[in-house]
């Protein structure tokens, strides 16, 4: 079995999210890479925590909390969601944990939620996790051209999206694979 739990997001995770998002391994695949204070690490948690378009876990492997998983631009009436996740531990970064995780949150996503769709965004040369979405059956709909401004450089985003119905067809298919 999976040993992956999503712990809501509370003030004890804010100090080691706040030193994941710092790292330059976490950061130069985010839309800014701008130092994060304590203070605005606190005014972030206040802000998102009174949204109810967004929702925030603490990704934790056995004991330790390994990454962060997110969804925003929340909408029930659509039925649909963006998804973001990262993984901040050195030492579960290219151990395979990444599938796992993206197993695990898709059955929730789907299942708990109820929702049709879930969408992301994604910097083009992050080309892991673009092969990693698309390997869990997620389709490119959309190539925004200098979408975004990064450290005065302009950066394209590709968007990836996945119907609940694409997801129930393979979903068998790696349950076996990643439950061993």
């Amino acid at each position: 079995m999976i040993n992956i739990l999503f712990i809501p997001l509370n003030t004890e995770h804010l100090e080691i999210i706040r030193t994941w998002r710092n790292s330059e391994d976490v950061s130069k695949f985010m839309y800014t890479n701008d130092y994060i204070s304590e203070e605005q690490q606190l005014n972030w948690y206040n802000k998102v925590s009174d949204d109810s378009s967004q929702k925030h876990w603490i990704i934790k492997k056995g004991e330790v909390y390994i990454g962060l998983i997110s969804l925003y631009s929340i909408k029930p009436n659509f039925k649909t969601a963006f998804w973001a996740f990262y993984i901040g531990d050195d030492n579960a970064r290219d151990s395979g944990i990444g599938a796992k995780i993206e197993f695990k949150f898709l059955n929730f996503y789907f299942n708990d939620f109820g929702f049709n769709k879930l969408i992301c965004e994604v910097l083009p040369f992050n080309d892991k996790v673009i092969r990693l979405h698309e390997k869990f059956g997620f389709r490119r709909e959309g190539h925004f051209r200098q979408h975004i401004l990064k450290q005065n450089v302009y950066h394209d985003v590709v968007s990836l999206a996945l119907l609940k119905s694409e997801w129930l067809s393979i979903r068998d298919s790696f349950s076996k694979i990643l439950n061993r």
